[in-house]
């Protein structure tokens, strides 16, 4: 990655801030490969198909192999770096189940093979196994870390829409896509969770015009990620709610994902500390048997 350019962060945000990607990856992780495959598994027109496999095979998510040459037909099929996406994916999941309950249809629950019971997915610490909340971890910038570097250049939102023979289909992650599918709400989330509160704090730090916002933040207000707190007549400032801080898991594993394979030549983008004082590395385990979770072990099943 080159000098003050877009760091890890902005990367990830970038590239899995797309539902057409996310619902591709989940596709390809329940054994999808080939093209008329996950043509015919998703509500996707052929021309955007195509340009999400192009660029998950430029950033080496999955990788093409020609296995007929007249017609050439290819397969995809996910490397290392694409299933490593696989935790970021349970961990939407589990925040959209858990807060998302106007979903036009219920988000399908995941039985844990290892106990046996329906599980929902729970951030803990690497180190000491103990949840680590946001409200757990001391954070700072990294060498790579700023503001302005975490911001993605570009950002594609998956708007649902209909196809020849295909009725409209409602989007799987409707509240993810609210922060990860747009560059300045990802940024204004990013901040609150560094402690910004301030309309003019946000402004400054991001950069962000104050018409576009107002009206992020507005956005997020009403999709109960933050709330306004009143704090003198006529001024508020903005803080993370419950949904919003339980949104932390997402945004680490996405950073865990990016930082792994997006490495600055500087540095990583955070410096974590849990509270049992270890570096953080967060994992998800099983809310009743606390076990890590493993992708054979669960199936994230088509609602």
């Amino acid at each position: 990655m080159e000098p003050d350019g877009p760091n890890a962060l902005a990367r990830a945000i970038g590239l899995l801030g797309d539902e057409w990607t996310l619902l591709i990856l989940r596709q390809a992780m329940a054994g999808t490969t080939r093209y008329v495959d996950f043509a015919a598994a998703l509500p996707i027109s052929n021309a955007v198909l195509t340009r999400r496999l192009e660029t998950l095979v430029a950033e080496r998510l999955v990788e093409r192999s020609v296995y007929q040459e007249r017609p050439v037909r290819a397969e995809y099929v996910l490397t290392r770096r694409g299933r490593g996406v696989w935790p970021v994916l349970v961990a939407m999941w589990g925040w959209e189940r858990t807060w998302v309950p106007e979903h036009v249809y219920a988000t399908p629950p995941i039985p844990h093979r290892q106990c046996g019971r329906e599980m929902t997915p729970l951030f803990c610490c690497a180190a000491c196994g103990e949840p680590a909340p946001a409200t757990s971890m001391r954070t700072g910038w990294g060498p790579s870390g700023g503001w302005r570097r975490s911001v993605p250049e570009v950002s594609t939102r998956r708007r649902p829409g209909s196809r020849a023979g295909r009725a409209e289909t409602p989007t799987l992650y409707p509240d993810t896509m609210a922060v990860f599918g747009n560059r300045w709400s990802a940024a204004v989330v990013g901040a609150a969770f560094r402690g910004v509160r301030r309309f003019s704090e946000f402004q400054e730090l991001l950069g962000a015009p104050p018409s576009l916002l107002t009206e992020r933040l507005a956005s997020l207000t009403e999709r109960g990620i933050l709330r306004q707190v009143e704090v003198a007549p006529h001024r508020v400032e903005y803080a993370l709610t419950r949904k919003g801080l339980d949104f932390f898991p997402v945004v680490a594993l996405a950073l865990q994902w990016a930082e792994r394979w997006y490495t600055a030549a500087e540095g990583p983008v955070m410096a974590w500390t849990h509270a049992c004082g270890a570096a953080f590395e967060g994992e998800l385990t099983c809310d009743h048997c606390r076990v890590p979770l493993r992708p054979r072990d669960i199936v994230l099943e088509e609602p």
